[in-house]
């Protein structure tokens, strides 16, 4: 019933849905291990009782494989039982027992077996069924008129849910008697159709019967004149497993497996077939995976009880993917969000969701990043750009397209001398021996101040970052570093000495941070980095992440001091400008190199000596 529900809930299947269901014998060949007749031609009689179970004038008849009119095969179980009801298959005389099989091509869903004797029905019987095409079986019902000295298994008619039942093993009626048996009756029952409790019922790839003991008709003698003995055997008009294509509630329609050709039967027009076409963005014969491209979730069976849907969620790959795939870390990492892995990123994206241009291009901020030429190739001067240390080759900012550039070279492409520099060459620029510039060319100084001309490096427009942080954080303004040009300023290495002194330089914030970039603003610098740990603020709020330090020792020398390298982390220890909300970086400031010793050690002087 929960099937059919969901079946004729709603057709477009936008929420749990279902294939219709119907006879899986029909289009299938049904296997016994005899047939009347098979081998040469039987005479049989077969009895009938009335209202007072008095007997019937018997049917007798022949049984003739070789005949089509007096063959009795297994197909005749599985034609129409409403054009051709009076059709039915006859084991051979000789078989005490028999087995009935329907083997199945794909898994489908089976709801319940309805059978109709033509001779009566067996003392004891077995439904069984398996889930691996034969490999292993597993019983859904036992069936005799004493479960107890049969099985030695208790009755449901006395124990209710026990495996066991003598409902349908009674003789009477002698002819259409029926055996039902529902796979969701107790003791079995699922409140969804699609749980994994319903699926370990209902899933089947093939249905057997095995009969096991045959019973004659023990209806009164009408009369004393002798009568023709019953003859003992198994016959069945009807053997019908009513079930579905198995598609997990992400289906409404199926079509034949590859390979599978139905079987032809009388009266026989509609055939459950096996293969899902697969709504709600997933994929695969039963809907049971996702569609190529929607793997940011986990997938799941839709929900039979409540009738959601549980489609499969897009993977955010900013069209530059065509398939992703399922990751449990991921998944976890982002507080079971979003799981999703972009496969094989193209147009020279990459990251999880193909989210920032590679090694080798930049972001152009005048596309949308979806565009196939968002990302484009890096520009770096081959002369004047350096190697990167963590890199094979040049590489420019993803996010700017900004060369890393030799020492005394400036410029986004590294195409030129920095201000107080010249000679641009494979080593880069060389300080000038001026009091404060020279011809980049020639190194002459010049005159007078007047004659200096000072250029903003940096681009009008800030560039907005990529969503990762990138592998390195060098700008245009590279010469910054006293570290990298300790030809042209000198910074006094910084000891953590005396603690009284350190806490009479009275900072008002002391940071953990890593050195993104810096830039030059034509009358200052500004410093780019990433707040790691928060060891002291005072008037300001300072949180970890991203933030800006401001040097005030920037010179027309080109350096600052203290020394700030892009890409090292450093604990820094300044002070706040109230007023204008910035954390300033000056020679009063204590700036070293993070070591987790150094880390702790400040952290005690600030608690301990500092209050």
């Amino acid at each position: 019933a929960g099937l059919r529900g969901v079946a004729a809930a709603s057709s477009p299947c936008e929420k749990a849905c279902n294939p219709r269901m119907g006879n899986l014998a029909h289009g299938r060949a049904l296997r016994t291990e005899t047939s009347c007749g098979r081998h040469a031609a039987e005479r049989f009689c077969s009895y009938s009782e009335d209202a007072e179970r008095r007997c019937r004038r018997p049917s007798c008849g022949r049984c003739s494989g070789a005949h089509a009119g007096l063959a009795h095969p297994p197909a005749a179980m599985a034609d129409s039982p409403f054009r051709l009801p009076r059709t039915w298959w006859q084991a051979a005389e000789d078989a005490p027992r028999e087995t009935i099989r329907l083997d199945l091509e794909a898994a489908f869903y089976f709801t319940h077996l309805i059978m109709v004797f033509k001779s009566p029905r067996p003392a004891a019987m077995v439904l069984e069924r398996s889930q691996d095409f034969g490999g292993t079986w597993k019983p859904y019902k036992y069936f005799a008129a004493n479960c107890s000295a049969t099985f030695g298994l208790e009755d449901d008619v006395r124990q209710r849910g026990a495996i066991c039942t003598s409902r349908y093993s009674s003789p009477f009626p002698c002819t259409g008697g029926e055996v039902i048996f529902r796979a969701l009756s107790p003791p079995y029952g699922a409140e969804n159709p699609y749980s994994a409790e319903a699926q370990a019922l209902l899933k089947i790839t093939n249905l057997r019967v095995r009969l096991l003991e045959r019973q004659g008709c023990p209806c009164l003698p009408a009369s004393p004149a002798p009568q023709p003995p019953p003859s003992l055997h198994y016959a069945i008009y009807d053997f019908i497993v009513k079930g579905s294509c198995f598609c997990n509630g992400h289906a409404d329609h199926c079509v034949p497996v590859a390979g599978f050709k139905p079987v032809k039967a009388a009266g026989v027009f509609h055939v459950v077939h096996g293969k899902c076409m697969c709504k709600h963005n997933t994929a695969g014969s039963h809907c049971q995976h996702c569609a190529p491209l929607y793997n940011d979730q986990p997938w799941q069976a839709a929900d039979g009880k409540t009738g959601a849907p549980r489609e499969c969620q897009s993977c955010k790959c900013n069209g530059h993917a065509d398939t992703c795939h399922f990751d449990m870390d991921a998944w976890l990492a982002s507080g079971n969000r979003s799981g999703g892995v972009c496969d094989n990123c193209q147009h020279n994206t990459e990251g999880q969701h193909c989210q920032r241009c590679k090694l080798g291009f930049y972001r152009d901020l005048r596309k949308p990043f979806s565009a196939p030429d968002a990302c484009k190739p890096c520009s770096c001067h081959p002369v004047g750009s350096a190697v990167l240390p963590l890199g094979p080759g040049t590489f420019c900012d993803p996010s700017t397209g900004d060369c890393p550039c030799k020492p005394g070279v400036a410029g986004p492409r590294c195409d030129h001398c920095l201000p107080g520099y010249w000679g641009f060459g494979a080593y880069g620029c060389r300080p000038c021996d001026c009091a404060r510039s020279c011809d980049p060319h020639t190194g002459d100084c010049h005159s007078s101040s007047s004659d200096v001309t000072w250029h903003n490096e940096a681009p009008p427009l800030q560039a907005v970052l990529n969503e990762s942080e990138p592998t390195w954080g060098w700008e245009d303004e590279q010469g910054f570093s006293a570290l990298r040009h300790s030809g042209k300023c000198e910074c006094k290495e910084q000891v953590l000495g005396n603690p009284k002194v350190f806490c009479s330089m009275k900072y008002t914030y002391v940071i953990k941070t890593k050195i993104l970039s810096a830039h030059d603003k034509g009358s200052h610098a500004e410093v780019s980095v990433k707040i790691k740990k928060v060891l002291k603020s005072t008037k300001l709020k300072i949180l970890r992440g991203k933030r800006t330090l401001y040097p005030e020792s920037w010179t027309n020398r080109g350096c600052t001091c203290p020394i700030l390298n892009p890409g090292l982390e450093y604990l820094v220890a300044g002070h706040e400008d109230v007023r204008t909300g910035r954390l300033i970086v000056n020679m009063k400031s204590f700036v070293h190199q993070w070591k987790s010793a150094l880390g702790r050690k400040v952290l005690e002087i600030l608690k301990r000596d500092c209050n």
